[in-house]
């Protein structure tokens, strides 16, 4: 007989998977809860957008308050790796072990140089791969001057106007073959072999290798039992985030394929990795890990980023907590809703509000310029976005916190700000 479970208790499950169920502790943040946070989460997407922190900065915030940053940046350019860069979600910081699994599944080649001319392509990727085993880590920049590569570029291109050595980087980036040894300050990859970024990794040269070779991809190799293999192991993890879900929100985390993610969905129900349970309002099939935790209340608080996994699924989000969320970063101004960058504020167990967030570093500010609480907020809302407001300024070193007029939350949350009476400073912007 199937577990039955109602919409708050799924939501429950769903924060506690997340690490977002509970106050967060009190005390320095270390190393070690930062890695475990990204064990919890498997991945954190990566976003150039940088109108208030970086976007993968954004979810160990939200989950453990004020931390080094620095952190984050080691475990993604020291060795061992606890993490690094692959696609995933979209653009992502993984856990390496996941790395070879998400090589045979994923395929985004419209990113790297698939339409090239395939002479062409072969003859600056063998250039690239030289270049990056004899010396140190670089940009795509440093490494078109070190090739002498010289080209003319349309500038009404469509996409990210590429030129030729750039789009071999993204094709070999895609093969696995190179990966990121870290970032520049502008945010830049400086790429390198995988191989030294993952020592024991297979040899590139190895015929049998996943993505082996310089004209590879990700399907082009091990198909059969192992890929079938490593999707379960991609789809078993997906569902420890999640904690609870259908299988459109499982095969979502990595973005693996719907047709063949069922099937992996079938096979760890089969092994009593997932349980069918029936969840009220939920019309799609639902399934629970056989490791999610119920707590029997939700205490937490978070500001949570526009790519924050919880937020990842809109029609998750949706179905569990009732909140329509669109990112309009790429909407015109004229018919943004909410704002520009818009974090849903999380209270409890429900998502009671959303702010457009700015960091105004030069003045140094944490401007909100809006701010709009959902049907039935409670009526402590506005006080404990202020506090979590104050906690955001203080991480990112940020001297007063600014209310614009703008949403229905404003003035609230404008008087909780200006009366928190300690910590940051706050000031209230006149109309």
């Amino acid at each position: 007989m199937q577990e039955s479970l109602s919409l708050q208790q799924a939501r429950r499950i769903a924060l506690a998977a997340q690490g977002l169920d509970k106050v967060r502790p009190a005390g320095p943040v270390t190393a070690r809860a930062v890695g475990r946070t990204l064990a919890r989460l498997q991945l954190v997407q990566i976003d150039s957008v940088n109108v208030l922190s970086r976007s993968h900065y954004l979810p160990f915030f939200s989950r453990l308050g004020n931390y080094d940053r620095t952190i984050l940046d080691r475990m993604a350019g020291r060795h061992p790796r606890r993490m690094m860069e692959y696609w995933a979600h979209e653009a992502s910081f993984i856990r390496p072990d996941h790395f070879q699994d998400l090589l045979r599944w994923q395929s985004r080649s419209w990113v790297g140089a698939h339409t090239m001319d395939p002479e062409l392509r072969s003859g600056v990727a063998a250039r690239v791969l030289e270049a990056l085993a004899a010396g140190r880590p670089m940009t795509a920049a440093e490494l078109t001057a070190r090739l002498g590569h010289v080209e003319a570029r349309q500038q009404d291109n469509w996409g990210w106007n590429w030129n030729i050595v750039k789009r071999v980087l993204e094709h070999l980036f895609e093969a696995g073959l190179i990966s990121a040894a870290s970032r520049t300050d502008s945010f830049e990859r400086r790429y390198t072999l995988t191989a030294k970024v993952l020592p024991g990794l297979p040899d590139p040269d190895d015929a049998a290798a996943p993505g082996a070779g310089p004209d590879a991809g990700p399907d082009q190799e091990d198909a059969g039992p192992n890929r079938e293999a490593a999707l379960v192991r991609l789809i078993d993890a997906a569902a420890r985030a999640h904690g609870i879900g259908t299988l459109r929100c499982f095969a979502d985390y990595f973005r693996t394929p719907m047709r063949a993610s069922a099937i992996a969905v079938e096979h760890l129900a089969g092994a009593g990795r997932l349980l069918p349970v029936t969840v009220s309002g939920w019309s799609k099939p639902v399934y629970r890990h056989a490791e999610a935790k119920l707590p029997r209340t939700a205490t937490g608080r978070a500001l949570l980023s526009p790519f924050d996994s919880l937020v990842f699924e809109r029609r998750r989000l949706e179905a569990l907590f009732g909140f329509h969320y669109r990112v309009e970063i790429y909407t015109p101004e004229p018919k943004r809703r909410f704002g520009y960058y818009v974090l849903p504020f999380l209270l409890r167990d429900g998502i009671v509000a959303r702010v457009d967030l700015k960091a105004d570093r030069t003045n140094g500010l944490l401007l909100a310029r809006a701010a709009h609480a959902e049907p039935g907020a409670p009526a402590d809302t506005a006080v404990e976005l202020a506090a979590e407001l104050q906690l955001m300024a203080e991480w990112l070193e940020l001297d007063r916190v600014v209310v614009s007029p703008k949403g229905d939350l404003a003035p609230a949350l404008a008087d909780a700000v200006s009366g928190a009476g300690s910590g940051v400073s706050a000031q209230r912007e006149q109309a």
